[in-house]
């Protein structure tokens, strides 16, 4: 993980947003140098002024059905691999393409922030499906995925793995989940954006290796942030049916042209040379989640939680200090920490706060003294 030093001299959005005296782990992005073989791509391009417009033909599909064999066993074919500028983009131009306007568009909560927005741009009603929580934890709740999946929306918009929560969707459950979405006719798309950072406990299952499931789902992912890559611009939309390949055959011809290049340049790198750098970036993962549950159990012991299987995000109950988004403001306004207020990810956010724990062992103590300190 870079120092604090050097990482005030970047310019992105986590470094800017906020005074220098405060430590942003607001937002999703890592605190790490660049994986040494995406450096040497994008050095080697900008050294041939190689800064055109995007191709995915260079082997992008080829080399994400590569990774994706290696790690979780899945087979893709690399003709049904699309690329699109980001996730949030292909999930849109998906929905776009699926739901009529007005349509019911369902997902669980708390959730990813932008799932609010994404919805209504499409031209669609969210049916918001609270998760189940219980004392081992976050879950889908699949009675009430069945009550909504009964009132017949177009789509189901799932977070695999869940963020905030940082919980990977066990097979059984996403099995359940594709038998009831058969049932009642429903689209399964599928934000699994956070594949590659499954820390432990249910293994990663993308959702078209799912039983039955190809023909009605499709599934939209990136490097960008098991690599930190978000600001070169680069995501996918794997389809396993001929049924939802022409979904995405219904885009505008105008999507492929909003990819960025040293975004597919940078995603060809991470995916064929970067899995040594992402297997020793996970292992720092879990020393720094277990260095926060020691940092909170020992400072911040009204704050509870439960320790995410995977992501780098800590979904933290802090109720007992305040309600909405009072923990959050709390810890800005006094104790100088940046983190992203619960009531963001949905009304069942309320008294909760997401940190990213993706920075070094000496900010993450930092951080949490000062929440601590401004209790």
């Amino acid at each position: 993980m870079d120092p604090l030093a050097r990482l005030r001299l970047r310019q992105s959005e986590k470094w800017r947003s906020f005074p220098p005296d405060v430590l942003p782990l607001f937002v999703a992005e890592a605190d790490v140098a660049l994986a040494p073989p995406i450096a040497a791509t994008l050095r080697a391009a900008v050294d041939l002024s190689d800064t055109g417009y995007a191709t995915a033909a260079c082997g992008l599909g080829d080399s994400l059905a590569a990774f994706a064999q290696r790690r979780w066993g899945w087979l893709i074919d690399p003709s049904a691999v699309t690329a699109v500028t980001d996730v949030g983009v292909g999930v849109v131009e998906l929905l776009r393409a699926l739901i009529e306007p007005g349509q019911a568009v369902v997902f669980n909560t708390p959730v990813y922030a932008p799932f609010f927005d994404w919805v209504p741009e499409a031209g669609g009603t969210a049916l918001k499906v609270p998760l189940a929580h219980d004392t081992d934890g976050w879950h889908l709740d699949l009675a009430a995925l069945e009550a909504a999946f009964a009132t017949r929306p177009a789509v189901y918009l799932l977070c695999n793995p869940h963020n905030p929560v940082g919980r990977a969707h066990a097979a059984d459950e996403l099995a359940a989940v594709v038998e009831m979405a058969r049932r009642h006719r429903v689209t399964i798309v599928s934000d699994e954006i956070h594949a590659p950072l499954v820390l432990d406990g249910p293994p990663f299952t993308p959702i078209l290796t799912v039983p039955g499931a190809a023909e009605m789902s499709a599934s939209v992912l990136s490097a960008s942030k098991a690599w930190n890559l978000a600001g070169l611009k680069c995501a996918v939309i794997v389809t396993g049916s001929s049924d939802m390949a022409a979904v995405v055959g219904r885009f505008s011809p105008d999507v492929r042209w909003r990819t960025g290049h040293f975004g597919v340049l940078a995603s060809i790198a991470a995916f064929t040379e970067g899995e040594p750098w992402l297997d020793q970036l996970l292992a720092t993962l879990r020393r720094r989640r277990s260095q926060l549950a020691s940092l909170l159990a020992e400072r911040l012991p009204q704050v509870s939680w439960h320790p995410p299987s995977a992501t780098y995000l800590a979904w933290l109950d802090c109720r007992s200090i305040g309600r909405g988004s009072q923990p959050c403001d709390r810890f800005l306004d006094r104790g100088r920490v940046a983190l992203a207020p619960g009531p963001r990810f949905g009304p069942d956010g309320d008294g909760f706060v997401r940190l990213n724990f993706a920075t070094s062992a000496e900010i993450l103590e930092e951080a949490v003294t000062r929440m601590a300190r401004s209790l």
